[in-house]
């Protein structure tokens, strides 16, 4: 348990017991920010009221990838953590909560220069990841950005097996009604379209209805859409299954539409 004027060292303490809250009310996007930030407590001011009050702040530095698909809503989200962690401040004396601050991690990148020039070439330059939503894209995998352990299982399996496929693409609809969407996975193969949806995220969760809106921009022009748990592609071994599935699945369309 946490001890009254040692604030700074239970930092992650703390963190850790706002998350669960979080999980608890099906807020993937800071549970996001708080798995992957690196959290720094500090005094960053005092006050002479009630005979000396620590002022105490918090830094989150986040993953550039992570910042940047948040930048936008920067503030709020440090409200929004600024009064969970303030619910926790009873248990030390004299210390008032301070300013919460999300900044982008500093990486010593020893080759810097040389991935700068690879930039400009258009190496590793992708698209993913970037749609604003509640669940953050914060898992990488050879350059690629995924949203669970799972898809990355699946993405290793599809990749085995020499099919044509996109993990996480960009899609938009203009127009009007202008729509944007990242699905999972889109695969290619013998001529059929299928989009693969890993559902079962431990924190993020969608009705059917709103999992169906959201693609209804691809099975609107003859995209087939297919769900599976998370629990199907849990480690390599049944990603590799569920791959099979899919094949399977694909084939079976194609012969449903001859």
């Amino acid at each position: 348990m946490p001890q009254t004027g040692i604030f700074e060292k239970d930092i992650d303490f703390i963190i850790q017991n706002i998350s669960r809250s979080y999980a608890y009310e099906g807020n993937a996007k800071i549970v996001s920010i708080l798995a992957n930030g690196k959290f720094s407590a500090f005094q960053s001011g005092f006050d002479n009221w009630n005979g000396g009050t620590d002022i105490i702040s918090v830094n989150v530095e986040l993953p550039h990838h992570i910042f940047l698909e948040i930048q936008s809503e920067k503030e709020s989200l440090e409200k929004n953590i600024a009064s969970q962690i303030a619910s926790f401040m009873h248990l030390y004396n004299n210390t008032w909560l301070g300013d919460i601050k999300i900044l982008p991690e500093l990486v010593d990148n020893k080759n810097w220069q040389e991935d700068a020039k690879d930039w400009l070439s258009g190496k590793g330059i992708n698209n993913q990841g970037r749609v604003r939503s509640d669940n953050i894209a914060s898992r990488e995998c050879d350059g690629l950005l995924f949203r669970s352990q799972p898809e990355i299982f699946f993405y290793k399996a599809l990749k085995s097996r020499g099919i044509a496929f996109s993990p996480l693409p960009v899609f938009i609809m203009g127009g009007s009604e202008y729509s944007r969407i990242e699905p999972d996975f889109i695969v290619i193969l013998d001529g059929m379209t299928i989009c693969i949806e890993i559902d079962g995220d431990t924190v993020h969760r969608e009705t059917p209805a709103e999992a169906q809106s959201r693609t209804r921009i691809l099975s609107n022009e003859g995209v087939i859409v297919e769900r599976f748990s998370a629990s199907e592609c849990n480690d390599l071994s049944n990603a590799q299954n569920l791959v099979e599935k899919v094949l399977k699945l694909i084939h079976k369309h194609k012969k449903n539409r001859s």
